[in-house]
């Protein structure tokens, strides 16, 4: 009976799986758009919204601009 439960249970996990893959797992690198393409860890996304998947849906003002410029930079850009 238990090896029932744990067969069940492990199919049930097994279908949720693939059901999150299918539906909510995204493809290639979460900041890049789809033009940007997959080039793996090390490659860097081009500045601006244009190049993000998602822009969070507002216009970009100067310091947005300069501070994805300046990303991975440690300091701040001097438009703040």
């Amino acid at each position: 009976m238990a090896l029932l439960k744990l067969a069940a249970l492990g199919t049930l996990g097994y279908v949720g799986y693939q059901y999150y893959q299918k539906n909510f797992a995204h493809k290639g690198q979460a900041a890049f758009a789809g033009s940007e393409g997959n080039y793996g860890a090390n490659h860097v996304r081009a500045a601006g919204p244009e190049s993000m998947r998602d822009n969070g849906g507002r216009a970009w003002d100067k310091a947005d601009q300069a501070s994805d410029e300046s990303f991975p930079a440690s300091d701040p850009p001097a438009t703040y």
